[in-house]
């Protein structure tokens, strides 16, 4: 599945080639044709302005899915997220049904409602920033989000081996 900035990323790619087909074709270029060009390129290539730029990769060696994050100000950070807590997270969205539900209450299903079995915050939240780049979950209501199909383990294990297989070369993000 491809994120909406990655979609919205490739349709600005396709309309400055369209542009540029356009352009070639007349063999006569004006200025504007020129402006709207280089506004399409500018805006395919563009960081994004609203938030930070994160990728996703699977550790070849211990199988833990690893977000990689440069905030639009500040350091670039990384964390990480078991196969196991990963999975863990996908089940305990099944759980909720369709009921909309926030990363307080995915952690606390995962862990039984017992605070010394939950597991860390930043890997719930690895785990569901990833489940939603990929459209497995989506935003709901304020803080809250919704499970895109009924069967949302499924749907993270397809991404999850998606990814995986990708490798590290292609799974980091290109300039």
């Amino acid at each position: 599945m491809t994120s909406s900035h990655e979609a919205s990323t490739l349709r600005q790619v396709l309309l400055a080639a369209q542009r540029l087909l356009e352009a070639r074709v007349d063999h006569m270029i004006t200025a504007e044709e020129w402006e709207a060009l280089t506004n399409a390129v500018n805006a395919a290539t563009a960081r994004s302005a609203t938030g930070p730029d994160e990728s996703f990769a699977v550790d070849a060696a211990s199988g833990a899915l690893l977000r990689r994050v440069v905030p639009r100000r500040g350091q670039p950070y990384e964390h990480m997220c078991t196969r196991a807590v990963y999975e863990e997270v996908a089940h305990a969205i099944d759980l909720m049904g369709s009921a909309a539900f926030t990363l307080e209450e995915i952690r606390a299903t995962v862990g039984g409602g017992d605070e010394s079995k939950m597991p860390p915050w930043s890997q719930v939240a690895t785990a569901v920033a990833f489940l939603k780049e990929r459209s497995c979950i989506v935003p709901g209501r304020e803080r809250k989000h919704v499970a895109a199909t009924d069967d949302t383990w499924l749907d993270a294990m397809i991404e999850y081996h998606a990814l995986r297989e990708k490798g590290p070369e292609e799974a980091e993000p290109s300039e």
